[in-house]
């Protein structure tokens, strides 16, 4: 039986890829900062860990306790909605020490298990604001699309090792709690010059023809990490998909 580990599970993606994996019948370690073990079904297969992937200390344990792993899916991530200009460096520095440092950090600390098995796979969920560019989130693009390079190049690293690496890009998702769990991050991002320009942005949002849910996103992940055929990207949510066609095209042309 196969046992996948999968940060940032207390709600959206993560919370319910683990519901994903867990009917699959895998065992799942669903991680998350303050450990809920009311989020998903009660089940032998399953373990929740605490775990902040900005902490090394708190890493090493969540990993000791969780045994060998087969799958790693980091799904961890703070959103930032706001205008850079406002943004103080402190925010773009948390924003990346989870994003990004927190990916690293916990892709790192799963490989020597990896490489000593000559099998595994790394699942990192990044954005679909990083294949086409947006207004207004400009910093957590910027952590996003740092994940993206780092992906495309450890899958070319550790190819030889039987370790696959792969991206997850998710669309727009109107139900996920982006916005809550940043809100008090995000508090005075949008001075009074850009208010105009952020309700513009705002009415698009909501006036999306095509969003994409949670499960969009579980599928995405499920297909990633089962993935033998060499794909690197797996957009997710038919908005995500759109994008990643036209992105690919402009690529084409150039």
């Amino acid at each position: 039986m196969k046992t996948v580990l999968i940060t940032g599970c207390s709600s959206g993606y993560g919370l319910e890829t683990a519901r994903r994996f867990l009917g699959q019948g895998w065992q799942v370690v669903a991680t998350m900062r303050a450990p809920r073990q009311d989020l998903l079904p009660a089940s032998p297969r399953l373990r929740v860990l605490p775990l902040d992937v900005t902490r090394p200390e708190s890493i090493a344990a969540a990993l000791e306790t969780s045994g060998p792993i087969d799958a790693l899916v980091n799904n961890a991530g703070i959103g930032l909605f706001g205008a850079f200009e406002a943004t103080p460096m402190a925010t773009v520095r948390d924003v990346f020490e989870t994003n990004t440092f927190g990916v690293m950090a916990m892709t790192q600390a799963v490989l020597p298990q990896f490489r000593a098995r000559r099998s595994g796979v790394v699942v990192n969920v990044t954005s679909s604001a990083t294949l086409a560019p947006m207004p207004l989130v400009a910093a957590y693009t910027a952590s996003k699309t740092a994940i993206e390079g780092f992906t495309g190049s450890l899958a070319h690293e550790l190819a030889g090792f039987g370790i696959r690496v792969r991206l997850v890009e998710p669309g727009y998702g109107p139900t996920t709690r982006f916005a809550h769990n940043g809100a008090s991050r995000m508090e005075g991002l949008i001075p009074e010059a850009y208010g105009p320009f952020a309700q513009s942005v705002f009415a698009g949002f909501t006036q999306a023809a095509a969003v994409t849910t949670e499960a969009d996103v579980a599928e995405g992940v499920w297909r990633a990490v089962n993935d033998t055929a060499g794909q690197l990207r797996f957009p997710a949510g038919a908005d995500a998909v759109a994008l990643a066609q036209r992105h690919a095209a402009a690529g084409a042309e150039g």
